[in-house]
């Protein structure tokens, strides 16, 4: 699937990975197969009992009315996820990359009607593939998307970074970081120097020096390269 970029409060840009259809497809079909379960359970647990009018609404709302809300339910009280959708790591998040409104949850459920439930969830592939942001009917009108949690991990986005062995560190103070901090600032610092964005390096630097309590007197380029390989150097003691 694609990528696609979101911009942080700090306009800072971040790539943001689309979960592949793969993994939506198995997604919904452990959804499913939960429901399928669900309901046989909930059908045998009430079989025996005797029931008027009344007692046959109470019997198909119980069976019903859960599964008719499933994807709400889980989505808007399990940060935009279902059993399906953790077990894949994958998630609906707003297009910001923020956590969605119980409005936009309620606005792509509503419209799992055309998306999937027409067509047996063909308009809903076709339109993820076409989107190029993992967007379903639903998503387009919610502003929301579905991404994936899985980390994908090459040599260029690891920690590890080469230290000479005659290093010296000069910030000790970096050791208060960890390893998910300073993968981010790797990360961001790495795509500011690809497109040239001395910006979001200046700020980078301003923030670090901020939480480590240091002031640096090199470029904040050079900041950000120490803090980085003294991070290394202290962790790989």
């Amino acid at each position: 699937m694609d990528n696609f970029q979101i911009e942080t409060a700090q306009n800072i840009g971040i790539q943001q990975n689309s979960a592949s259809i793969g993994d939506r497809v198995l997604a919904f079909l452990i959804d499913f197969f939960i429901m399928i379960i669900y309901s046989i359970i909930s059908a045998l647990l009430l079989a025996g009992f005797e029931a008027d009018r009344f007692g046959e609404m109470v019997y198909y709302m119980v069976i019903g009315l859960p599964i008719f809300l499933y994807y709400l339910l889980f989505e808007t009280f399990w940060d935009g996820k279902t059993p399906g959708k953790s077990a894949m790591k994958i998630k609906v998040v707003k297009l910001d990359g923020s956590r969605p409104a119980f409005v936009n949850y309620l606005i792509r459920w509503l419209l799992r009607i055309i998306d999937i439930s027409l067509g047996s969830g063909s308009i809903a592939v076709v339109t993820i593939l076409l989107n190029g942001k993992g967007q379903r009917l639903g998503d387009m009108a919610a502003k929301t998307t579905v991404i994936s949690e899985k980390r994908k991990v090459s040599l260029a986005n690891t920690l590890a970074v080469e230290i000479p062995e005659d290093y010296v560190p000069k910030y000790p103070q970096v050791t208060i970081l960890k390893d998910r901090d300073v993968q981010e600032v790797k990360e961001i610092y790495r795509n500011a120097r690809i497109k040239g964005n001395h910006k979001v390096i200046i700020v980078l630097a301003e923030k670090l020096s901020s939480l480590l309590g240091v002031k640096f007197d090199e470029k904040p380029m050079v900041f950000v390269k120490r803090v980085i390989e003294d991070y290394n150097y202290f962790t790989q003691q």
